[in-house]
């Protein structure tokens, strides 16, 4: 994933993302994305649901549609996997900026209920925020757009969903990563006898990819753009957040 960061300041929570995209003639082009984040803090490792490990945007398969993707639970391996559920108690946001202030003119909310493989899920939005910022979010009083059954493809007003594990499509040779940080470099074990070569200073080729064979609960949802523009602006900033 090729990164780039922009000027909007990211939100102090507990996991966060933005891209920023555009829309140009052809159609639906993104623009800047900040990177992966996958157990960035010990308070997230303690709590893997809230640990949003990535955020993305890229045109749908539908002409006209945006997909927006929010994954969470880093590093799940296949056989923690079908016992792994959203936390009901957390709130999942996909955040909108329509007039380039860095705030959020929409927000799409997602919230779950129940566990296991009874588990549902409802999405709120796009709508206006019942509160703009990081803090005191709440989920706002009306009916949810679209609902039903974790993993299932769910469609309701132009809009599909679908919310469940998927395979983590992030890719970092985590080794090389350690090795090139003076302060991971490991002295001992099997990393530290890795050959000391000029390739150290840079990742390995071909890289060895850490995340391969491990899961991410995946937030997709596939709507027209339209929903998320105003006022003829071509523009839109992306960002997702965690919360309780």
């Amino acid at each position: 994933m090729h990164i780039r960061r922009i000027s909007i300041p990211r939100p102090k929570l507990l996991a966060a993302a933005l891209v920023a995209a555009g829309l140009a003639s052809a159609g639906l082009m993104a623009r800047h994305a900040l990177a992966s984040d996958h157990q960035d803090s010990p308070e997230v490792e303690l709590n893997p649901a809230q640990d949003m490990t990535d955020f993305y945007a890229f045109p749908s398969a539908t002409a006209g549609n945006i997909v927006l993707v929010l994954n969470s639970w880093a590093f799940l391996t296949p056989a923690a996997t079908p016992s792994t559920s959203f936390d009901p108690n957390l709130l999942y946001q996909f955040k909108i900026d329509n007039t380039g202030d860095a705030k959020e003119d929409l927000v799409i909310q997602v919230t779950f209920q129940g566990t296991g493989a009874s588990q549902t899920v409802q999405v709120r939005g796009p709508l206006a925020p019942p509160v703009v910022g990081a803090m005191q979010n709440t989920v706002a009083n009306v009916a949810p757009m679209v609902s039903g059954k974790v993993n299932a493809t769910l469609s309701a007003h132009g809009m599909q969903v679908f919310a469940g594990p998927r395979s983590d499509p992030f890719f970092i040779d985590l080794e090389q990563f350690f090795r090139i940080l003076p302060d991971r470099k490991p002295v001992t074990g099997p990393l530290a006898a890795l050959p000391d070569t000029a390739t150290a200073s840079g990742f390995r080729n071909p890289g060895i990819d850490y995340v391969a064979g491990h899961n991410v609960m995946s937030i997709v949802i596939d709507l027209p753009v339209s929903m998320l523009t105003a006022g003829g602006n071509s523009k839109i900033g992306l960002w997702g957040t965690i919360s309780r």
